[in-house]
């Protein structure tokens, strides 16, 4: 049995993408066992995968190079690793690399392709095109090491009995988000017909949402009120996700659940489509030659009006969902 040792960090979606990966990677080369290293909060995301061994660690304990060389030591003196995969490629990561480098171990790490995202999310470039899936950029490490997996792209549903929809309406940036009038309208819409649960976390989220609850018949705030992996529970019992180019979109894929998207000034063609999911869900506003103009939708509006969003028709969404 090989054991590749792998880490990823952050952000929460970028790690929920490697498991559909790590999954389908596995039941390829069934003689590789993997030892993902990330954040302790994101374990649920492994939990049903076999041959994923998950070492959840705080970041925090290991500061500096000193700290990430005593992980490094930690990590090889538990699990005997045979190879490596740096599946984030930040400066903490990089570090990493070059200890076990140092130490004579083998390092693939994860092309991200920043070159052609600067190009892609440059306003004045009007020739834009799709790019790598990011789950390809994963799956290309393990091909790296002389693996072969090709991924299938295809949901797989956890749970044969699926009701309501659930309603992500938040994201970590203003660029991935829906105004909030455009989502009370669209939630009060879908309720007429469907059982709506609100997904969302932190304590203002859920007071919005609580708040909601009470205004809009027919539909629940489960934010703030599960776990992880009680989340992916219900996700998977769900008939439809929607969400914003969020961690939601990822966690429904992971699950199975089919997930309408909704992109601001970020787009699909950066590679972050959740794994499985159908380009007929995505919705944006497609005319406008300014998107994307940020990867993650961290940017500033460079028009000053974030039309991407504020142009979005709601009626839109409700005939995707219909």
């Amino acid at each position: 049995m090989t054991r590749i040792l792998a880490y990823r960090f952050s952000a929460f979606g970028d790690v929920a993408m490697t498991a559909p990966v790590f999954r389908e990677f596995l039941e390829q080369n069934p003689d590789v066992e993997i030892v993902m290293v990330s954040r302790s909060n994101f374990e649920a995301l492994f939990a049903d995968i076999p041959n994923v061994i998950f070492k959840g660690i705080n970041l925090d304990d290991y500061k500096g190079i000193f700290g990430l060389n005593r992980l490094a030591n930690e990590l090889i003196k538990e699990f005997k690793p045979d190879l490596v995969a740096n599946l984030h490629d930040v400066i903490r990561t990089k570090i990493l690399d070059r200890i076990y480098r140092r130490k004579g171990f083998k390092v693939f790490k994860i092309n991200k392709g920043k070159e052609e995202k600067e190009q892609l999310t440059d306003v004045w470039n009007l020739n834009k095109v799709q790019l790598k899936k990011t789950v390809e950029r994963y799956a290309d490490v393990f091909r790296e090491m002389g693996y072969k997996v090709k991924l299938s792209h295809q949901l797989r549903p956890n749970s044969a009995n699926k009701s309501g929809i659930g309603f992500a309406p938040f994201a970590q940036h203003k660029g991935k988000m829906l105004p909030l009038e455009k989502s009370y309208e669209l939630a009060r819409i879908l309720a007429k017909r469907n059982t709506i649960y609100f997904f969302g976390g932190g304590k203002s989220e859920s007071e919005l949402l609580e708040k909601w609850e009470k205004e809009i018949p027919n539909t629940k705030s489960l934010a703030g009120k599960l776990s992880l992996t009680e989340e992916l529970h219900k996700i998977a019992q769900l008939e439809l996700m929607i969400s914003m180019d969020s961690a939601n979109m990822h966690l429904a894929s992971l699950v199975g659940t089919r997930c309408v998207s909704i992109w601001g000034s970020t787009h699909p063609f950066a590679g972050f489509l959740g794994f499985g999911q159908r380009e007929e869900d995505i919705v944006q506003v497609n005319d406008l030659t300014c998107r994307p103009c940020s990867v993650f939708g961290d940017k500033a509006c460079y028009r000053g009006d974030w039309a991407c969003l504020e142009e979005l028709d709601v009626q839109k969404i409700v005939n995707k969902v219909l």
